[in-house]
């Protein structure tokens, strides 16, 4: 079988439920033997993360996480805002929650969360030659703690208590494929 045999044609699309994060949608779809499913799509906005060096160390934020119901120690991010591109999405992003502006920023890549499930991407960036240039600018709803925490101690607690956001392991590897080597 080829790659071309293994798609899917989608026939139909009915959006279900829309919140302020995302839309869920109802597709219905027909496989390559000609059966047909249908298959739940949640449908969001892209987003960045961006991975702040400081010397030895990355500039990360603590908030809370309602799914999990505990506090999350990543990598400043957010929603891409509708007609912005992704590095400005991620120049925004890391000036909102740190302060902080890059003198340069590294594209390492984008993934998609859940194929599943999601139909958007996450663009992962890293920032270098941080200058600290205005205070924390969040959302209405947004609450960080800027940290400051050596790279070992990340590299070491990615996936365990904190660390435990998926999305922030995959930039991680990003960064140490792209970066670190």
């Amino acid at each position: 079988m080829s790659s071309a045999d293994l798609k899917w044609q989608e026939k139909s699309r009915t959006e279900v439920f829309h919140t302020p994060v995302f839309t869920v949608t109802e597709r219905k779809s027909q496989g390559p033997d000609g059966q047909e499913g249908i298959y739940i799509v949640n449908e969001a906005p892209d987003w960045v993360i961006v991975i702040p060096e400081l010397e030895n160390c990355f500039l990360m934020v603590e908030q809370w996480r309602h799914g999990e119901k505990a506090l999350s120690i990543e990598f400043p991010g957010g929603v891409i805002e509708k007609g912005e591109e992704p590095e400005a999405g991620a120049r925004r992003e890391l000036k909102e929650e740190t302060g902080a502006e890059a003198g340069e920023l590294i594209f390492l890549g984008k993934f998609n969360p859940n194929p599943a499930l999601f139909n958007n991407h996450v663009f992962v960036f890293c920032a270098k030659q941080l200058q600290f240039k205005s205070n924390l600018s969040l959302d209405s709803d947004e609450f960080v703690e800027p940290l400051k925490l050596k790279k070992e101690t990340v590299f070491e607690k990615m996936g365990s208590g904190e660390f435990f956001h998926a999305l922030m392991g995959s930039a991680i590897a990003l960064y140490r494929q792209k970066i670190a080597n």
